[in-house]
C-alpha cells in the first residue's frame, strides 16, 4: 500500500494547493450567494465526486491523456468554462424570482438537489486545476515497486478530496451566511443573487482565458 511518508507529504502538498481558491471554491461561493446554503453544500458534494472521478481517470490512464494532449485539454477546459457561464447567466436571469420569504421554504422546493450535485460533478470533472494537479503530481507519490499502482493512486486521491470537502464547505457556509444577512430585504437578496451569477460568469471567462495554450 501507500507508504505513510508519501501519504503525509502528499497531504501537505494538497493542502497548499487547495487553500489557494480555485474554480471549485469560487463556484461554491457563487452558488451560495445565488441560491443559499443547501445549494452550496450540494455543490460541494458534487465537486468532490467530480474531483474523485478525475483521480480514477488518472489512476487508469485517462487523466494523463487529457493533460498530455493540448487539444483534449483545451476541449475539456472550454466545456467547463462554458457551463460555468451558462449557470451564471441562469442565476442572474432568475435573481428576482427569489424572495426573502422563500428562505423559509424547504430547500428541495427551491432547487433540485440532484441537479445541483450533477452541476457540481460536471464542474469538478472539467476543473483545469484538478486535471493538472492529479495528472502531474499524483503519480509522483506512488510506490511502483509495491505494485497495485491504480489502487495506490485512488487511495492517495482521497486525501485532497477530503481536504477540499472541508475547506469548500467552510467557504460555502461563510458565503451563505452573508447571503442570509442580505435576505432581510428582497432587493438586497436579488442583488446578491445577481452578484453570485456574475461571479460564476467571470469565473467561466477566467477559466477559458487562462492556463496552458500549447
Amino acid at each position: 500500500m501507500v507508504p505513510m511518508e508519501s501519504l503525509l507529504t502528499f497531504a501537505a502538498m494538497s493542502l497548499l494547493v487547495i487553500v489557494v481558491p480555485g474554480p471549485s471554491v469560487l463556484f461554491v461561493i457563487g452558488r451560495a450567494l445565488a441560491h443559499g446554503r443547501r445549494t452550496a453544500l450540494a455543490t460541494v458534494l458534487g465537486n468532490m465526486v467530480g474531483s474523485y472521478l478525475l483521480v480514477v481517470a488518472v489512476a487508469w490512464g485517462l487523466g494523463v491523456l487529457v493533460e498530455g494532449s493540448a487539444t483534449v485539454f483545451m476541449g475539456v477546459k472550454l466545456a467547463g468554462a462554458a457551463y460555468l457561464v451558462f449557470l451564471g447567466v441562469q442565476a442572474f436571469r432568475h435573481r428576482k424570482e427569489v424572495r426573502a420569504a422563500d428562505m423559509e421554504l424547504p430547500a428541495g422546493e427551491q432547487r433540485s438537489d440532484r441537479r445541483t450535485v450533477l452541476d457540481g460533478i460536471f464542474v469538478g470533472v472539467t476543473n483545469p486545476k484538478g486535471i493538472v494537479f492529479f495528472a502531474a503530481v499524483l503519480p509522483q507519490f506512488v510506490d511502483h515497486e509495491a505494485g497495485h499502482v491504480p489502487v495506490q493512486m485512488m487511495v492517495l486521491g482521497l486525501v485532497p478530496v477530503a481536504i477540499g470537502m472541508m475547506t469548500d464547505t467552510l467557504w460555502g457556509l461563510g458565503a451563505s451566511a452573508a447571503r442570509s444577512w442580505f435576505a432581510r430585504s428582497d432587493r438586497r437578496l436579488s442583488m446578491v443573487g445577481g452578484t453570485g451569477g456574475f461571479a460564476m460568469i467571470g469565473l467561466g471567462v477566467t477559466v477559458a482565458a487562462t492556463g496552458r495554450t500549447d
